[in-house]
């Protein structure tokens, strides 16, 4: 608050004070429905992932869950795959990945992610649908909120939210369904037998689909969401941005149908504001680019649909380029200007990465061995003469079926394993094996000499890991 004071021309006392608000409070959006060509594409992504994320968890694969996060039992299934917190590169991968699609697609076309698969757009896009439903169209909610309150306005605002509160519990529910079994959580939530971080979990996730699609939409894309802060970053004057052409629209103005734009003095705009109503963040694209634009098209369709109205070409609002613009390029030739070095260097990095990550997963070998010397006895002298090192394996077994692994050891002449030199280790477990290594007298002088480990297994499918450890001989 600022206080805004009246005085005289002299300077003198001030009169009167007024307190003025620098702050304004929001005014709810009420997105109009449209449709088109972007339109369908974003129903499209909402489809498709909604499809996986509520499918997938559902899938069974060689009689467990096709995707499961097991964090209790430190295992990630994932289809055929089994890994283990020891494979951690993958993920770290992974986010490569992501953050290098995320650059590529916001060079060549803006906030592609924003505007179509962002799980904010996607919960926004379901939830208007609902409350569509259930209240009617942009004006009829509209006139729903200003109404007195009575039994119908009641009803429609409880059966509302009461459709958002099921589907956001839904949501919770397939989430925490990742990381435990989801038909062992389903039984459980019919039989009100959750555990307490499963309660929280579905509870929390569930509220944050509920605040955030139901009540602070735009809010988390304007403000919460950093992506929209540094985007300006990652775009160039040849990104494709969702665009209006300033040039063809201006002076924009209503006028009849079979009136003469150009005897009027005006562009092809009729300032309709039928873009500013449809935009889910509801910016006025006229203005120009704005940080809060999420680059989902809905303002190109209703557009495009005004433009038919009125017999005007299309291409009034459109995914354009800045150069383009300014040179009066055609869609073609700005495609074509968008495979740029920087374009360029983005694509290759990535498909880099993405093979070397794909190869080194179908090459990855399902037994890792972790060996851990006995700290209780570092080297000991045993019967004629020998020396001996206790060592303890740490046997995983990667895959779905019980293997049977059979230890060797090299590097010291005379090596020999004193031990059981096989070891059975079940599906997706790990197995500890002590093994006793020893040397004969004189094989080496005294001190840390290296040896190796060769752990190989012994089913149809051999896989193989070697381990270095270092063998010690007292003075």
């Amino acid at each position: 608050m600022v206080p805004v004071s009246a005085g005289n021309p002299q300077g003198g006392a001030a009169e009167d004070e007024e307190m003025v608000s620098l702050y304004a409070s929001r005014q709810k959006i009420y997105p109009r429905s449209v449709s088109g060509l972007f339109s369908k594409w974003r129903w499209l992504t909402v489809w498709i992932t909604q499809i996986v994320f509520y499918g997938l968890p559902w899938l069974e694969w060689n009689a467990r869950q096709a995707v499961l996060f097991d964090l209790e039992a430190r295992r990630f299934y994932i289809f055929g795959l089994v890994l283990y917190p020891q494979d951690f590169i993958y993920l770290t991968g992974l986010l490569v990945i992501s953050a290098l699609a995320l650059f590529l697609f916001t060079a060549v076309a803006g906030r592609l992610w924003c505007g179509y698969a962002c799980p904010q757009t996607v919960y926004t896009e379901v939830f208007l649908w609902i409350e569509k439903k259930v209240e009617g169209d942009r004006s009829a909610r509209m006139r729903l909120d200003k109404a007195e309150l009575s039994a119908q306005k009641l009803g429609k605002k409880w059966l509302k939210h009461a459709l958002w509160i099921l589907f956001s519990l839904w949501t919770g529910f397939t989430f925490v369904g990742y990381f435990t079994p989801i038909r062992e959580l389903a039984v459980v939530s019919l039989a009100a037998s959750l555990g307490p971080w499963q309660t929280f979990w579905i509870f929390f996730y569930g509220f944050a689909t509920y605040g955030n699609a139901g009540f602070m939409r735009e809010q988390v894309c304007k403000y919460m969401c950093p992506y929209a802060r540094f985007q300006s970053a990652m775009f160039d004057k040849d990104t494709m941005i969702v665009t209006y052409d300033e040039k063809r629209g201006e002076p924009r103005g209503p006028r009849s149908k079979k009136a003469d734009p150009q005897a009027l003095g005006l562009g092809a705009c009729v300032d309709c504001t039928l873009c500013v109503q449809v935009c889910p963040t509801g910016i006025d694209i006229r203005k120009g680019l704005q940080y809060e634009c999420i680059g989902c098209g809905a303002c190109i369709d209703v557009c495009d649909e005004v433009m038919d109205k009125v017999g005007y070409p299309r291409g009034l609002v459109k995914y354009a380029t800045q150069n383009g613009m300014a040179n009066g390029w055609t869609t073609a030739q700005m495609v074509r200007r968008g495979l740029r070095p920087r374009v360029l260097v983005y694509t290759g990095i990535l498909m880099a990465i993405t093979t070397a990550v794909m190869v080194s997963l179908y090459l990855r070998t399902p037994l890792k061995v972790d060996v851990i010397r006995d700290r209780g006895t570092l080297a000991r002298m045993v019967e004629q003469g020998r020396i001996e090192n206790v060592f303890r394996l740490q046997v995983m077994n990667a895959t779905e079926s019980t293997q049977r692994y059979v230890i060797a050891v090299t590097g010291l002449p005379g090596i020999t394993i004193a031990s059981e030199s096989e070891v059975e280790v079940l599906p997706t477990e790990v197995r500890s094996a002590v093994i006793r290594v020893q040397v004969p007298p004189g094989a080496a002088s005294s001190g840390s000499h290296p040896i190796q480990f060769d752990v190989r297994s012994t089913g149809d499918d051999v896989s193989q890991v070697k381990e270095k450890a270092a063998f010690l001989i007292p003075r």
